[in-house]
């Protein structure tokens, strides 16, 4: 006959569901970073129906000899300034990005030269090219 010792405690031991809940708890740290919850809303028409036109870039190059063109049409190097001026005015967009290429044995002031011809033109978005 076996006895049965009421005052007896027996001793709970929560190690298991204390680790448990910690793996639990990092699988909810990991995930919900990444839960998106997307709400779908209908948007009213814009009153602007017109699609934005891209401009053409303007590419100006200036060769070891001295010799500049823009988009591929010569110009003199001594009336560039007012050329140019006059060529932007009826031919280019003054909203358009210029790109200006140079041969690295040139003068620098010539190179400052077309860079101020440009902005002068009302170019604003004016970037020099490089190699690299």
């Amino acid at each position: 006959m076996s006895v049965f010792d009421w005052d007896e405690r027996p001793e709970l031991n929560i190690t298991p569901l204390v680790d448990v809940m910690l793996v639990l708890l990092a699988i909810l740290m990991v995930i919900a970073p990444n839960i998106v919850y997307e709400e779908l809303i209908n948007l009213p028409q814009g009153s602007a129906q017109q699609q934005m036109q891209k401009k053409p870039p303007v590419h100006i190059v200036i060769t070891k000899e001295g010799v500049i063109l823009v988009n591929k049409e010569k110009f003199d190097r001594l009336g560039f300034i007012d050329n140019f001026y006059r060529f932007a005015e009826q031919n280019l967009d003054a909203k358009s990005t210029v790109t200006i290429s140079a041969d690295r044995s040139l003068d620098y002031g010539m190179v400052m030269s077309v860079l101020a011809a440009v902005k002068q033109a009302g170019f604003s978005e004016v970037s020099l090219a490089t190699n690299g």
